[in-house]
């Protein structure tokens, strides 16, 4: 064979203990030579097995040769001399007890268009990549600003038919889109290959395979080329945690448990067995792979609270598992995860780690050495339940959970956070984002501007799905394309140009994400007035400048209100969430604010504005006029800037 893809002994040794990380390199299909002739050389790890058959098109699917030759350790390979790009195929496995199973590679690059279950060979080698700027200069993301725009792929936009875009098609529409709407990254929810539409790909069957709905991985390779030629961010969603239990997947793969360990109760799927060395091997070889074949920025990793406790969505006490130690914490979960991110890290130090976290599970973001789980963020869905739990209470009622607001600040340098208003927000009868929103069709639109500015004036990064951007009142459906006529109708079109020039705005200040993971940029002006519902706070970026949020969540307009700024000076507004041209009632212009000597809010300084009713403000903080003040005695911004030694989680 002109490259030798049998494991080496040095190999093998690792995928048994669990730390060989390229298992796409040796097993799965790759194109080879042998005795002059060119064909594929197939690999599988299949222990305890009669036999293992590789069938396919290039045989005419006959079940009379293709016999794989047996590795000591259940590990068989064979080379197919004349087989093809593009020819489908399978193993099949007469098992132990003499059954015989049909079953999709593990480690195939492309798989069959479903309904198929097939793989198919595919050489990757010819694809020439473009993106060595972006990836010499993705460093340091932790100071960079991160807004993200959660995208199913299958759903965004659609063809007049109904069916679905290529991955090129996408690379046309959607990064033009993302771009222009200034967006720092899109997410992607799962490519692993997965057989059926409604799981939205988190029940997977090809975990180095992106699925064939959208093209050839080629294709996906120029989709996320060009989002980098763009300066964009790719994260794809990544489901370690349990997979489908299809035929043709990795269920009974040798008519025994093998990457199994137990099922879930709650998603009728199968836990993976994080003990089991190999499975070990084959997970961390798929993220790697992903992340090296296809130049991905992140991984978001789905589930992690699924894994880390044996009775997760276990409620019949009987069923209940405990670890050694007698508690519920699935320690081999924990180390994985520990070895993933140690992994990532290692290969990609570049590259970012994201855990889907529900719980209070402690240290999610900090390194293993610390005791972490060494991620670098985790959602933070407190913010997000808190949030929007406080947004469907009635105005006259908000009063009283006013802390729904303010508790996150309780916990919020904790972790390195991502504020998500995700997919999951906005399906199985929670409704849609405006379709929370109490009040009158106008109040609506209105509170959804405000929850956007408080979002992204909050510590941490930020991540919003498809849809919200456009106000869709209808929940998310995963068989059509978004609702993008509603762009038609003035309140829609208005509300996406506002979400297109806040998210603007973030990007021009680095007051709101150069010290986003620390208390160095957050300092609370008023957290405590629960009567009017108004909260008042600042953000601090690394350089001193200061942004100012002044958010009214009550339906109640106030024509003089006054607030304490930090430092005496000119304020620049340079957001109303209530302007005419978002579809609110303040004429557009550009208001400045001069501070006055007047005590409030424990500051010297302040200024009276207009806060509209269901309204935010942002102010800035006239640098040039802070300077001057200096010679008042009163504190400039730059001198105001907090700065605290508090340890901070992975950075």
């Amino acid at each position: 064979m002109s490259k030798e893809y049998r494991m080496t002994d040095t190999e093998r040794h690792l995928f048994h203990q669990g730390t060989y990380y390229a298992c796409a390199e040796k097993l799965g299909a790759h194109p080879a030579e042998a005795g002059g002739k060119r064909g594929f050389f197939f690999s599988v790890w299949a222990p305890g097995v009669k036999s293992v058959q590789v069938i396919g098109s290039f045989g005419g699917w006959t079940e009379d040769g293709g016999f794989m030759e047996p590795g000591a350790d259940g590990v068989w390979s064979l080379f197919i001399p004349d087989a093809d790009v593009g020819q489908l195929y399978k193993y099949r496995i007469v098992t132990a007890d003499g059954e015989t199973l049909y079953k999709a590679d593990p480690c195939g690059f492309r798989c069959e268009m479903r309904p198929g279950t097939a793989s198919e060979t595919v050489d990757l080698s010819g694809y020439v990549w473009r993106d060595g700027a972006w990836l010499s200069g993705r460093q340091n993301h932790f100071q960079k600003p991160l807004n993200i725009y959660e995208v199913h792929l299958g759903s965004w936009r659609r063809h007049e038919d109904g069916s679905f875009l290529s991955y090129r098609e996408c690379a046309d529409a959607l990064i033009p889109y993302v771009k222009d709407m200034g967006y720092t990254h899109v997410e992607l929810m799962p490519l692993t290959e997965f057989p059926f539409d409604g799981s939205w790909g988190y029940q997977v069957t090809g975990y180095f395979a992106p699925t064939s709905r959208y093209g050839a991985p080629q294709d996906f390779m120029y989709f996320v080329d060009r989002c980098h030629k763009s300066g964009i961010g790719v994260i794809l969603d990544w489901v370690p945690g349990h997979f489908c239990r299809d035929a043709h997947g990795l269920c009974r793969f040798n008519g025994k448990k093998l990457y199994e360990s137990f099922e879930h109760k709650q998603w009728g799927t199968f836990n993976f067995d994080f003990g089991r060395p190999e499975v070990r091997s084959f997970l961390i070889s798929s993220a790697l792979y992903w992340i090296g074949t296809y130049h991905l920025d992140g991984i978001r990793v789905d589930g992690v609270s699924s894994m880390l406790y044996l009775n997760f969505g276990v409620d019949d006490p009987k069923e209940k598992r405990f670890n050694k130690n007698g508690t519920e914490e699935n320690l081999e979960a924990v180390s994985f995860l520990q070895e993933l991110n140690g992994a990532v890290g290692k290969y990609f130090p570049d590259v970012f780690t994201v855990a889907e976290e529900s719980t209070a599970w402690p240290l999610v973001t900090y390194p293993p050495e610390k005791g972490g789980l060494g991620f670098h963020y985790k959602w933070d869905m407190g913010w997000m339940n808190d949030t929007l739990q406080y947004e469907t209470e009635r105005f006259e009622h908000r009063r009283y959970h006013h802390n729904l607001l303010t508790f996150s600040m309780m916990y919020a340098f904790s972790e390195n956070f991502i504020l998500p208003l995700s997919h999951d927000e906005v399906v199985h009868g929670k409704k849609s984002l405006i379709g929370r929103m109490p009040g009158s069709y106008e109040q609506q639109f209105a509170g959804l501007r405000l929850l956007f500015l408080y979002q992204i004036c909050h510590s941490g990064a930020k991540l919003t799905f498809m849809g919200n951007e456009i106000a869709q009142f209808i929940e998310w459906r995963f068989y059509e394309q978004l609702q993008w006529f509603l762009l038609e109708y003035d309140k829609h079109r208005q509300f996406q140009s506002y979400v297109r020039r806040l998210n603007r705005l973030f990007l021009e200040q680095p007051a709101l994400w150069s010290e986003n993971y620390s208390w160095d940029g957050f300092q609370w002006m008023d957290a405590d007035n629960s009567a009017q519902s108004v909260l008042i706070f600042s953000r601090t970026g690394a350089d001193g400048d200061r942004c100012l949020a002044v958010l009214n969540f009550s339906d109640t307009a106030y024509p003089e209100y006054r607030i304490g700024v930090p430092e005496a000076g000119s304020y620049k507004e340079l957001l109303n969430t209530d302007a005419a041209e978002f579809g609110g009632e303040t004429p557009d212009s550009i208001a400045r604010y001069k501070s006055e000597a007047v005590p409030m809010h424990g500051q010297k300084q302040s200024v009276s504005l207009r806060l509209p009713a269901l309204g935010g403000i942002l102010l800035r903080c006239d640098r040039k006029t802070a300077k001057k003040s200096i010679k008042t005695g009163e504190p400039s911004c730059s001198q105001t800037r907090k700065n605290s030694n508090q340890p901070t989680p992975q950075n």
